[in-house]
């Protein structure tokens, strides 16, 4: 197992995407932080799934959105757990709209959680990180971090700050033996688009923009790619940006 030993942290890790990779990287000997903000009971299903398969994992509450929760998160996880290895910032929100339908408190909505909590969850276990001189940070950002959305423009500008976000950090954690990277997942089947996924013919329209002629991936395979960046076998892996959407993109 190629984490053994280390300790991770997966915030948003109650649902979707979250769960899939702290399901996957405990299968892989991590220690695994499934961070939830309200959806504790969620968190503690993931964790016994954890525990059932053989696993170790422990549930925590952070508002990823307040400096003072990613701050407490940190500690509380060093704490508990000894040391931070790996961060995935995984949480995120997606309140697809019009501009004139985009109220301002979706906006902060999407920018506080997607992006702002990101860096400050960044900073709060970057002085971990750089005490041990090794790390591991992956930011789930989106394709609508590269391309735009007619009704999106709060999140894509939140994925794309990400994106940046991802670089910039890159370059400056680097010099301390951290590897900052991004995994953006194309449409993902997630209980937070279902009713997106629901809507008549929409699959159909859907795969027919894509090179496969399939548009939709599932969570769970985004956890292998997250996988691979945690491990040392992307010790030279920096500030990349691996897009996983069935070739979406490439179109």
């Amino acid at each position: 197992m190629r984490l053994d030993g280390k300790v991770a942290i997966v915030t948003g890790g109650s649902r979707g995407i979250g769960a899939c990779i702290a399901r996957r990287l405990a299968s892989e000997g991590a220690r695994v932080a499934v961070v939830a903000n309200a959806a504790r009971a969620k968190a503690e299903a993931v964790v016994q799934e954890i525990a059932d398969a053989g696993g170790r994992a422990a549930p925590f509450q952070a508002d990823v959105s307040r400096v003072a929760d990613c701050e407490q998160l940190a500690a509380e996880v060093a704490e508990a757990f000894g040391t931070i290895d790996i961060l995935v910032n995984n949480a995120g929100v997606y309140h697809p709209l019009p501009m004139e339908e985009t109220a301002e408190a979706l906006w902060d909505a999407q920018i506080d959680i997607n992006l702002k909590g990101s860096f400050f969850t960044a900073k709060a276990v970057a002085p971990v990180m750089k005490a041990k001189g090794a790390g591991k940070i992956v930011n789930i950002t989106s394709t609508l971090g590269a391309v735009g959305s007619a009704a999106g423009a709060a999140y894509c500008a939140s994925k794309g700050g990400q994106m940046l976000l991802t670089k910039a950090l890159c370059l400056e954690l680097g010099p301390h033996g951290i590897n900052v990277n991004a995994v953006a997942p194309g449409a993902t089947v997630t209980d937070m688009n279902a009713a997106i996924r629901a809507q008549p013919g929409k699959e159909e329209r859907m795969n027919a923009l894509s090179p496969i002629g399939r548009y939709w991936a599932e969570a769970d395979d985004m956890s292998g790619a997250v996988a691979y960046l945690v491990s040392d076998d992307a010790k030279a892996v920096h500030g990349a940006h691996l897009m996983i959407d069935h070739g979406w993109t490439a179109w």
